[in-house]
């Protein structure tokens, strides 16, 4: 059994770490290859290793998943998702801290456990299949950063 399997069997939430990197009024957004939810669009991130600080998480699930190298901001949401009643496996207990990125070098392509990555307009985004609570954390985000620039 993994470390992730022992920890979601051992009734403990798995801590996740995501990051909303915004571009002229888009977001960068990855289809996640692996579950739960593939073949979704979501914010990258994932699981916080142990040991690890929440921004070094943040700045390596972006490297790995976007190829993007990105500084870490501010905490926007906290999401959790609750496993469905005699759920096993990957349908486990998550709490993701989502935090204001931006992007300060590498190239964009998708890798480790995300089969695209791209950057979509905000306002397309009710036309995406998104993971579940994603619309919502980016859209508060975006919210966060048109207050912080003086725009939308």
């Amino acid at each position: 059994m993994t470390a992730l399997g022992k920890q979601a069997a051992a009734g403990r939430p798995i801590l996740g770490v995501g990051g909303l990197v915004f571009d002229q009024g888009q977001i960068l957004l990855v289809k996640r290859g692996g579950h739960p939810a593939r073949g979704a669009w979501s914010i990258p991130g994932g699981k916080l290793l142990s040991g690890e600080s929440l921004a070094d998480g943040v700045a390596r699930e972006l490297l790995e998943e976007t190829g993007l190298i990105v500084e870490v901001g501010e905490l926007v949401a906290v999401y959790e998702r609750l496993p469905r009643p005699g759920a096993f496996g990957d349908d486990a207990h998550y709490v993701v801290l989502d935090y204001l990125c931006e992007a300060t070098g590498g190239l964009l392509r998708a890798g480790d456990d995300a089969d695209e990555a791209g950057w979509f307009p905000i306002r397309d985004l009710g036309e995406l299949h998104l993971t579940p609570g994603a619309a919502e954390v980016i859209r508060k985000g975006h919210r966060v950063v048109a207050g912080q620039r003086g725009t939308v």
